[in-house]
Parts: C-alpha cells; structure tokens; sequence
C-alpha cells in the first residue's frame, strides 16, 4: 500500500510521502487551531508545515512542482499561513489591537517585496546567461566577466525570501500569548528589515560591470578564438539531459585525434552532465547564434545522434557531415533513414554496411565507411575463468523502447525469469545485474519489473552472506572501501575544473582543464574501478547503478553476459567471452539469428531462461563451448580486424574525408574566380563598345 502511495504521488521515498502527508494534513490544523483558537496548536501546526515543506524542496520532490500546477504553489502556501495567523489574531479579539494591525501591514509590505525581489533575481539570472557556454576556450584574458552574486542571494532565492516571515510569525505567536506590543513590532521590524535588505542587497548586480558583455560582443570573442584555434574536427550532439552518456563516450576519442577537435553542444543541461574533457567545448543553446558563428577551417563533423536540431550545422558545406552514432546494433535507429543527409557514414565493421544494404533506406555502399569502435580498446579479451572465484555473469538488458514492441527488451517477459535461474546455478555463479540508465522511464510495467529483479538479486546476495560455502575477507574488504573513500574525495576534487557554485559566465571564464589533474583523475579511476571490486566478496550478487563502475569495467569484471538486442551485445562481442541474447519476442531462435546479426554467435534463450544452463557450460569449460569460433568470426565481422587499431582507422577516416572537403572547397573558391573574371572581362567587352 505504501509503495503504491509512493509510486501515485510520484516521490521518492516513505519519508517524501510522510513530509508530504504532513504538510498536506498542517494546513487544516492550522485552520482549526485559528478557529478555536489555540496558540500552541497553531505553532505546532506551522512548525510542521514550514519543516515539511522545506524537505520537500531539498529534496527537490515532484510534490512541489504538482503543488504549483494546481493554484497550491510555494506563495500561496506562506500566504495562507500568515493569513490563518491574522484569523488567530482576530480570534482572540486582538483586532482593535496596535499589535494586529501591525500584522496586516507587515504581511502586505512584506508580500510587496516580493516583486522586485523576484524581478531581481531573474534579471541578473537573465544577464548573467551566456549567449554561448565554454570549457578549455581562454575567455579569462579576452573578456572581463565579473564574479558572480554570492550563491546564498541567488540560490532558491524565493524560498529564502518568503522563509523570512518566520520573524514575523513568532513574535506574532509571542504577541497572541502575551499580549505584548513590543514582541509583535519587533518581530514585523525584522521580517520587513531583513527583506528590504534582501532587495537592496541584489540591486549593485544589475550593473553594467557586474554582468558580462552582451551577446555579440561574446560572440565576436568566440569567433576570434574560433580562428585562432582553427578546429578541424568537430563532434556536434544535441540532446536531453539523460542522452549525456551518448557524447560521453566519444570524449577520449576526441582527445586521442591527430587533428585538433572540438566539440559543440547545444542545450546547457548536456554541458552540466558532460564527463570532464581535455577537449574544447562550446555549447550554443540559440541555432541563430551557432549559424553566425565561424566554423570555416572544420573540415570534418561527426554526429552521434540523429537530431531536428543537426540541420543548424548541416547547413554548412564547407565541412563534410558524418554519422558516427552512439552504438553499433541490429536495432531500427542502426538503419535511420535520416542518414542520408550526411556525406557519409561510419560503422564499426562489415556488418553496419551490410544492415544498410538490406534496409535499402537509402545510404549508398560508397558512403559508408568502416572504422571499428574506437571507445571498446578497454576491453579486455577473455583468458577464461580466474581459479580464485566463482564465474560472474553480468546481466545488462536493455530498456523498453519508445514503443510495446516485446522484442525491445528482456526485463518485461523474460527478466525475472534469467535472474532466477542465475542466482539458483549450481555449480554456484555470481550474478551482476546493470540495467540500462532508461530503464522504466516510459512503462510502468518495466520499472516494476526492474524493481522484482532488484529486490530478487539483493535477496540472493543475503542468502548467500548467510551460506557457509562462501567465506569473505572482512579487513580486505574494509581496506578496499577505505579506499573507496579515498579515491572519491580526491576525484571529487580533481574533477572539478571550475568552481561548482559559480554559474555559467564565470565557469566559461574559468573553465580551463588543468591537465595534470586531468590525468592523475584518469589514474584515480582505474585505482577506484580496482578498489571497488575488492570491497565486496567475490561471490556477492551485485545491483550496478549509475555512472560508475563503468559497463566496461563491468565486462571486464565478468565471464559472460546475458543482454538484448543493442550495441551492448555488440561491445561485449569484442571482449571474445561467452553471451546470450533473449528472443523476447519469441521470433524462434533461427529467425532471431537471420534478423539480429549479432545473435549469430550467441546462445539463444527463451522467456522462461530456457538455454541459460548452455551458457553456464561454456562458462565453466571451454571445451563445452561449441560457438568459440562463430565468436571469433563475427566480432571481425561486427567489428572489423583488430590491425589497424580503431583509433588508426577512425584518424585515417578523418584526414581521408577532411582532404575531400578541402577538394571541394578549392573547387568553390576557382569558380568564384572563374566566375569573378568572366564578369570583368564581359564588363571590359561593354565599356569597350
């Protein structure tokens, strides 16, 4: 019952629920307690109103925002609290008192600053927002752009503003007890001294040198260092704040190009979410700016999501447009018809091409080009089953889709079924379970299904905590979570290449990676990727969230893998271990083969986990491994040789096509002159006639 109180309310906890209860429950008590009238009743009533309603914000719960929608937002709930105050005082027949009319003209003026408060506030907010966002571009010594307000004037500003009637209010409460003048005035003095100061206090930031310089002049300025930089290369993404990993994993690529890259974002929040880099970023929310800006000498840009908003930079014929994608799979996005607006696109092996082909949507055989997955090098290839610990089968589905398409993912029909399976193998195996970061954010029916598996891997690591077969190491375990706790306060620190309470015009001032840093965080990773295996025992069935540990790591941590169709099947492939892929559709495993090209080498299962005992075989003995050689074969095919490295190919790829644009180019600007000499020489003919 609480879950579904949880899930309709749409908070994120039994204590959401319970602050929301609360506050929802204070309201009326506080009517009542006016009515009586009770002084004690009204206090307690709105101490809990004012606490529960602050955790709610804190934990930025969607309560608030729903509150908002329906004519209950953040005001009127301190407006009608102070009104139900007045009807307190009015109860206790105060209202011939100095004291209650004191109130009134309080509450009136002090609602009367929160225009101009609110008006400030947004105003510096607005001239304080950069036309354009950077990281890595020297603006420090080419523009002078002020520090920024002090966070505490500026964040949640409102709230703190309206929090200032608590003066009010408790010498108000103090005045109803004890009819006493001086504590009401005093009480009204400060609630309306401390928000004129509030006021007063953001006033000097609207002034011209408190605020950078207007968008042009920014502009101008990231052109000029445009020029002076002189890009060739230019990743291009624009997306929502949960596609972030989607550039991500393009950023060491960027930084290991022989060319010199840049990458351009174009909505604020990617820039927020986006890995530190060692590469140039700008980030150009408005499509008008991003046309006027100079890009001339980018000769190459690649694509990683086909987007409405890629038409802003495919406008520009001075560079050749590439399609690069943000994984290699047999799903539909794998075969977009939008492709065809790009000059050319990549895949990571014979096997991109070859879908093309047989989708017939449209992109030629020539414009295709094979680089391999430059991102999959920290792959490790699989040297069997360590001596020392059980085998680890990740389970890493994906998500459902933005259709009820059952072949989308294997969590609906399938999942519960696989988990059970794993986790009751005997001989025993180690279960690792890392869903997709979309997981459940479009169906119901998947979160719900997310959460069984959830709760049934983490059932299954306390049973095993509790079986005698498996013994741990405790001081081994402490040490390495010690050093978790190590690792991540230095990369907190390290990570940061700016102050993270500043705000957008200072972090584009100050946004210059320190490269030292930069690689001692590259370093402090892998230490904390090889910590955090080691601080929990090697048996223990694991639910891997979030960022980090990396899914990568999470391959390499593992001796097979039980996945859907997406280009994690196609990543794994390159490590050469054992997996399987759920025919959740129930297509039959040969037609599931003939349509998934990367099912070829894979152990089909079924949606009840049928064939999950096969891939436990070839686990446990490779000489039970009948699809060995078909792995072998098919990650050539998917993923083209392993000589010339990826990093080679794709570098190739580039100079290939950056040598075409400047082909074309050349050609434009000798028909420009042809064209400009024709025109003299037929003027010439005029003026001789």
């Amino acid at each position: 019952m609480i879950t579904t109180a949880i899930r309709v309310a749409r908070v994120g906890s039994v204590a959401e629920l319970a602050a929301a209860a609360l506050m929802m429950l204070g309201f009326p008590c506080l009517m009542l307690a006016a009515l009586v009238p009770s002084v004690p009743a009204f206090a307690a009533a709105a101490a809990v109103t004012y606490l529960a309603d602050l955790y709610l914000h804190r934990k930025g719960s969607y309560l608030i925002s729903l509150l908002g929608k329906v004519r209950a937002g953040l005001s009127i709930r301190f407006l009608v609290r102070e009104l139900l105050l007045i009807v307190l005082l009015a109860r206790l027949e105060l209202s011939e008192e100095p004291g209650f009319y004191a109130a009134i003209a309080c509450f009136t003026v002090f609602f009367g600053l929160q225009a101009p408060h609110s008006a400030l506030v947004t105003l510096i907010g607005n001239r304080r927002q950069m036309p354009v966002v950077t990281r890595n571009v020297d603006l420090v010594s080419r523009l002078p752009i002020a520090d920024a307000p002090p966070r505490f004037l500026l964040r949640r500003a409102g709230l703190k503003m309206l929090h200032l009637d608590l003066a009010a209010m408790a010498g108000l409460l103090v005045y109803a007890v004890t009819e006493s003048a001086a504590a009401a005035f005093a009480g009204v003095g400060v609630t309306l001294g401390l928000g004129t100061l509030y006021v007063l206090a953001l006033m000097p930031y609207l002034r011209a040198k408190r605020v950078p310089p207007k968008a042009d002049k920014v502009l101008k300025t990231v052109s000029a260092w445009l020029r002076e930089y002189r890009p060739e290369t230019v990743l291009y993404f624009s997306g929502s704040a949960d596609s972030t990993y989607q550039v991500n994993m393009w950023l060491e690529t960027m930084e290991q190009l022989e060319s010199r890259p840049l990458i351009i974002l174009r909505e604020r929040v990617i820039m927020e979410k986006m890995a530190p880099t060692t590469v140039p970023v700008i980030c150009v929310p408005g499509g008008v700016h991003l046309m006027n800006m100079d890009l001339s000498m980018v000769r190459v840009a690649l694509y990683a999501a086909n987007v409405g908003k890629n038409i802003h930079l495919l406008r520009v014929p001075t560079m050749k447009h590439v399609f690069i994608g943000h994984g290699d799979s047999d799903k539909l996005a794998s075969v977009n018809p939008f492709s065809k607006v790009y000059d050319e696109v990549w895949t990571a092996g014979r096997a991109g091409r070859d879908r093309y082909a047989i989708a017939d949507v449209g992109i030629r055989d020539e414009d295709i080009v094979e680089v391999g997955r430059p991102q999959l090098a920290p792959i490790e290839p699989w040297q069997g089953t360590p001596q020392d610990r059980i085998p680890t089968v990740l389970y890493a589905p994906t998500w459902e889709g933005w259709d009820d398409d059952p072949g989308n993912t294997s969590i609906l029909l399938a999942g519960v079924n696989i988990v059970k399976k794993l986790v009751a193998a005997e001989p025993p195996v180690r279960v690792l379970y890392k869903p997709h970061p979309f997981t459940g954010s479009r169906s119901a029916k998947a979160r719900a299904a997310h959460h069984r598996i959830t709760a049934l891997v983490k059932k299954a690591a306390a049973e095993r905590a509790a079986d005698p077969r498996f013994t741990a190491d405790p001081a081994a375990q402490a040490k390495a979570k010690a050093e978790l706790t190590r690792l991540k306060a230095r990369l907190d620190g390290l990570s940061l290449t700016f102050d993270e309470k500043a705000d957008e015009a200072v972090t584009s001032r100050d946004g210059l990676v320190d490269m030292r840093k930069h690689q001692e965080a590259a370093r402090l990773r892998t230490d904390w990727n090889d910590a955090y295996w080691r601080s929990f025992p090697s048996y223990e069935h694991r639910v891997i969230t979030g960022t980090e540990p990396r899914l990568y790591d999470c391959f390499n941590a593992s001796e097979a893998m039980v996945s859907d169709i997406s280009s994690v099947v196609s990543d794994f492939i390159a490590s050469g271990k054992p997996y399987a892929v759920t025919d959740s559709a129930e297509l039959g495993a040969e037609e599931f083969r003939r349509q998934n090209t990367a099912v070829r080498a894979a152990v089909i299962l079924t949606n009840d986990a049928a064939g999950v005992e096969q891939l436990l075989d070839a686990v446990r003995d490779p000489a039970a491994d009948p699809l060995a050689a078909d792995r072998k074969e098919l990650k050539e095919y998917l993923l083209g040789p392993d000589a010339p490295t990826s990093i080679e190919r794709f570098d190739a790829a580039i100079t290939d096509l950056a040598l075409k644009a400047e082909a074309r180019n050349v050609g434009q600007a000798s028909h420009v002159v042809a064209a400009a000499g024709e025109a003299e020489l037929a003027e010439g003919g005029v003026t001789a006639v």
